[in-house]
């Protein structure tokens, strides 16, 4: 390595010299340092750079007898050794500078002005040296030669960069980690390098060392700029942040306060703004939203219904249908809203969207009567979670309505009052809702206690095909001694899975009662087509209930401490849900438990006491005809679908049938043996054909549905349907997509179902929700 560094010593002198230079023009430029640091790094990078091309010249003109050459030798050697013990003073100045720059109290100055004298003696010396020859001396043939005291010029760069180190270490902690690296590397370096080069002749390589952590001086110092711009960046952006949560904060517990306060105006609106603001998130999150965007939509939400305060007290809380001036007033709100919101112009979306969410997607809304696009996102979107509260939570002016029902009106005004995409996704948050609705009893009906009959039912428990067991423990609770006590069952069907006896939320839930019964054998029969009831002496410690069904009967077997009844209940169709809820007169049930047993009802486990009421019999063509008595209930054979497939059927939706998607479906799919969920089954789409589609994972459907003018409104389309009527689905395979076509009493239907790479088979089959489908004929 030394051979390498004599034979291109020169090259790397000039090479370094280049770089210093270099860095005293970047520092020109150099901001946030002190004026006094740049001006010292400057310094210092100057002497780097002259006692350096110093050096590279004493090499240069060595041996050269000439005038100019005898002139440069003596020249340069002296610009050595004085630049030498001058860039160590520079040093000095550059510690002093970091460690009281700031005005703070002074540390360490003994040591610093000691080795700041020390320095400039060195300086001295070296001229002295040039008269005396005490360090080197030049002879007549222009050849530099060492001195008897040429160890005496190790002194300043070796004993005060060992005196400064000690500051160093003793203020460490005064330092940034980089500038104590690049100290540490300015001190120990050229130290280092001075012992090794007193071995070395003929090497210069403590000035190109001393040069080189010169250059890592400036570089650390940037370095450390550059980090503590950074951090003080972070700890502004820290800051701001922090500040802004604050003002987040603030605004939001002003706007919960501001909304409160409106909403004490009406009962039924409390809590209302929230549940809107926290359902429209959901919705714009689900539509894939950006969260400034769905953070705008839940503000939009909260504030939407301010205009109340410009609605008198009485048309607010009046139960009775509005007049045609009452309901010119408060359709005033949105206006109100949308003034009121004015004011707040550092988010004019709160604005926009209060007057706007009263419009219709159709153009029928107000006040502005707006159209598709042109009305707001925001509005549409807080449009369809305002709907769904008022729905789903009802008013002085109608009672709440069931899921089941609401979930129909977003069906049924998916593109005339709002938006299909979000009216789309409110459904399928529906159908986790309904989903939710079948769990079993829940903790809170441990107990159920009542005085008068049915003063408390629990909340209704499946009976399926799955038995049940139910278990309870019993206490009289009549004081008198004198009164009835016993605890009974209601059999009965809601949406909800509860009790109702008034007539409106009977309606909203559809509440059917099929009987009551007793654990003496006692019963009632309302909706039931029939009941049997047998009874056996045999007991029980406790009492127990285990329940079943098959079809449309159920087997309920209630045993107490006085014997076992035994009941089998015909449900007036099979496509009824049916549920028991505890309940019973002076007595209070505890330690209520339920769980599945794992039996299945089968064909014969029960009785049959009347005959199942089916709908298909009628004329049979190419497949079975089938009667979907609940949800996909039942599916047609696959049909393999090639180039062109036409299905003809006739359909009729059940008795019982009260929803617009109680009807056909058309299912795409792939399975090994051709059933629905049969061996590898793949579900690619779900085409209901009331309009509705649902994908399969991963796939992707192109759905469009429009009413034509045949289409006389879905009341008229529930009634045809359960008078039965003609269907024909066309269907067509082009290569990866499958494309469905159907039109039925005015609702057009194409959906294009993208397959997957390398989708073989493809079948469709027929089922549907409460529909008989018969005589189904197949056309290739």
């Amino acid at each position: 390595m030394f051979g390498y560094i004599a034979e291109h010593q020169l090259d790397i002198m000039l090479a370094l010299c280049a770089v210093c230079a270099t860095i005293v023009l970047l520092l020109f430029f150099t901001k946030y340092l002190t004026q006094k640091r740049k001006q010292i790094l400057m310094v210092m990078e100057l002497i780097a750079t002259l006692l350096l091309a110093s050096d590279r010249a004493a090499y240069i003109y060595k041996g050269d007898t000439s005038q100019w050459g005898s002139f440069m030798v003596r020249l340069s050697n002296f610009m050595v050794f004085f630049l030498t013990s001058a860039i160590v003073l520079v040093f000095d100045l550059y510690l002093d500078e970091l460690l009281n720059g700031s005005g703070s109290k002074k540390r360490a100055s003994r040591r610093l002005k000691g080795a700041a004298v020390v320095a400039v003696i060195g300086m001295a010396m070296s001229v002295v040296s040039h008269f005396t020859g005490l360090y080197y001396y030049i002879d007549e043939n222009s050849v530099y030669h060492r001195g008897s005291g040429f160890l005496l010029c190790y002194v300043v760069p070796v004993v005060c960069p060992l005196v400064l180190f000690t500051v160093i270490l003793q203020n460490r902690r005064r330092f940034s980690r980089l500038i104590f690296i690049s100290l540490v590397l300015y001190i120990l370096v050229p130290v280092l390098v001075g012992i090794l080069q007193i071995f070395t002749y003929g090497l210069s390589l403590v000035n190109m060392a001393m040069v080189l952590v010169s250059v890592f001086l400036y570089v650390f110092s940037y370095l450390d700029i550059n980090a503590a711009a950074e951090m003080a960046h972070e700890k502004e952006v820290n800051s701001l942040q922090k500040e802004q949560r604050s003002m987040k904060r603030l605004f939001e517990q002003t706007v919960s306060a501001f909304v409160a306060a409106i909403e004490k105006r009406d009962s039924y609106a409390e809590g209302h703004s929230v549940r809107v603001a926290a359902l429209a998130r959901e919705i714009a999150e689900t539509a894939g939203r950006s969260a400034e965007e769905c953070e705008e939509v839940y503000y939009a939400g909260l504030l939407h219904d301010v205009g109340m305060m410009g609605i008198p007290d009485e048309l607010l809380r009046k139960t009775e249908d509005l007049t045609d001036s009452e309901m010119r007033i408060k359709k005033r709100k949105p206006i109100i809203s949308g003034e009121i919101l004015e004011s707040i112009s550092e988010y004019p979306y709160l604005s926009t969207a209060a007057r706007h969410c009263g419009e219709w997607y159709d153009g029928s809304g107000f006040p502005d009567g707006l159209k598709g696009d042109a009305i707001p996102e925001t509005a549409r979107i807080i449009a369809v979670a305002d709907a769904y509260d008022t729905m789903i939570s009802g008013k002085r002016s109608h009672s709440p309505m069931s899921v089941q029902v609401v979930r129909e009106e977003f069906v049924k005004m998916s593109g005339s009052q709002f938006d299909p995409e979000f009216a789309d996704i409110m459904v399928a948050i529906m159908d986790r809702h309904i989903a939710e609705e079948h769990a079993d009893i829940t903790d809170e009906d441990t107990v159920i206690e009542c005085g008068r009959y049915r003063e408390q039912v629990s909340a209704g428990i499946a009976v399926t095909e799955e038995v049940t067991k139910v278990t309870f423990d019993l206490e009289n609770t009549d004081t008198s001694g004198e009164g009835f006590s016993a605890p009974s069952l209601i059999v009965f069907d809601a949406y909800d899975r509860h009790i109702h006896t008034d007539s409106k939320t009977i309606e909203a839930y559809r509440y059917t009662e099929f009987g009551e019964l007793w654990f003496d054998g006692h019963y009632i029969s309302t909706a039931a087509r029939n009941v049997s009831v047998e009874k056996t002496e045999r007991s029980a410690g406790g009492y127990e209930i285990t329940a079943g069904r098959y079809e449309d009967h159920l087997l309920i077997e209630m045993r107490s401490p006085k014997g076992t009844v035994r009941v089998t209940v015909a449900l007036p169709d099979n496509s009824r849900c049916s549920y028991i809820g505890l309940t019973g007169e002076n007595c209070r049930l505890t330690s209520i438990k339920t769980e599945k047993t794992g039996k299945v009802m089968e064909d014969g486990d029960i009785g049959k006491i009347v005959e199942r009421i089916v709908y298909t019999d009628r004329l049979e063509s190419d497949l079975p005809n089938i009667q979907t008595d609940h949800t996909r209930s039942v599916s047609t054979e696959g049909v393999l679908i090639e180039d062109s497939l036409q299905i003809d059927m006739h359909t009729m939706s059940l008795p019982a049938a009260e929803l617009v998607w109680h009807c056909p479906y058309v299912v795409i799919f792939y399975s090994d043996d051709k059933q629905v969920f049969g061996e590898n089954y793949r579900e690619y789409a779900l085409i209901k054909l009331n309009g509705e589609v649902v994908s399969g994972d991963g796939i992707e459907n192109i759905f469009k549905m429009k009413k034509t003018e045949d289409f006389a409104g879905w009341d008229e389309w529930k009634r045809r349907n359960k008078e039965g009527v003609e269907c024909s689905v066309g269907i067509v395979r082009k290569g990866g997509r499958v494309i469905l076509r159907t039109e039925n009493l005015g609702i057009s239907i194409e959906n294009t179902t993208i397959l997957p790479a390398g989708a073989g088979k493809v079948y469709a089959a027929l089922t549907g929700d409460q529909t008989a489908i018969t005589d189904i004929r197949i056309n290739s």
